[in-house]
């Protein structure tokens, strides 16, 4: 089952559309290599932004991706 986490955005590479995030509420769960939706235009994933993360296997980053931004 997919599950909604909320995060921070801590780096994104606009060339392979993949990002670096913080879970929120922890401070060594960050996930390197995440996919970003191609909706969110690039300019919008700035450093220190709010995100919503859909997990679908919370041990593999390869099935995370950022579905929004905010903040």
């Amino acid at each position: 089952m997919a599950e909604l986490r909320r995060g921070i955005v801590q780096a994104f590479n606009a060339t392979d559309y993949k990002a670096m995030v913080q879970v929120a509420g922890s401070l060594l769960g960050w996930l390197d290599g995440v996919a970003v939706a191609r909706n969110i235009p690039a300019a919008e994933m700035v450093v220190g932004r709010s995100c919503a993360l859909l997990i679908f296997d919370p041990s593999n980053p390869g099935d995370v991706v950022v579905i929004g931004v905010w903040g």
